[in-house]
């Protein structure tokens, strides 16, 4: 059993490599693709394997910073810092999709900028144990309409306000 929320794996091998054929199954180089925190859990001693297993995914990559992204002191673990990310790895991200203001984190917010003028907020960390408000929802991979794999803007708002 993995050392991590409950999944559908047999080991983190096999987690792992079916994350990265569902990502490069649905994600082409030139896509953009957010990631919204905790890209690897065992930082410290996997660094080679989490640069081969990013190098692996395409697309263009952008970071919101996790819990497990970070050390004690709240610094971006070198490791991740030295990845080829887009931009640089923030806490938040600000973006649109398709004329839709998006508000990206690994958190959950309760408000977030321009909420009450129709912004979306996405957001991780909770494993589906913390519902949305409003226009938000926790995009995290193990969601089920997620299924471990990138989705786009409209198949996650598909069916929200």
């Amino acid at each position: 059993m993995l050392a991590m929320q409950p999944r559908p794996f047999g080991s983190i091998d096999e987690h792992d490599e079916f994350i990265i054929e569902a990502w490069n199954s649905v994600v082409a180089e030139q896509d953009i693709v957010y990631h919204l925190g905790d890209f690897a859990f065992s930082l410290s001693r996997d660094a080679d394997r989490i640069r081969a297993i990013f190098a692996r995914l395409k697309g263009r990559k952008y970071l919101c910073i996790g819990n497990h992204d970070i050390d004690k002191r709240g610094n971006l673990h070198p490791t991740l810092a030295s990845l080829d990310w887009a931009a640089r790895p923030e806490h938040a991200i600000r973006t649109t999709d398709g004329g839709h203001d998006l508000w990206l984190s690994h958190y959950a917010a309760r408000s977030w900028p321009s909420q009450r003028s129709g912004s979306y907020h996405f957001f991780g960390h909770s494993h589906g144990k913390l519902l949305g408000v409003g226009r938000s929802r926790d995009v995290g991979v193990d969601m089920s309409d997620v299924d471990f794999t990138p989705r786009t803007f409209a198949e996650l708002t598909r069916g929200m306000i």
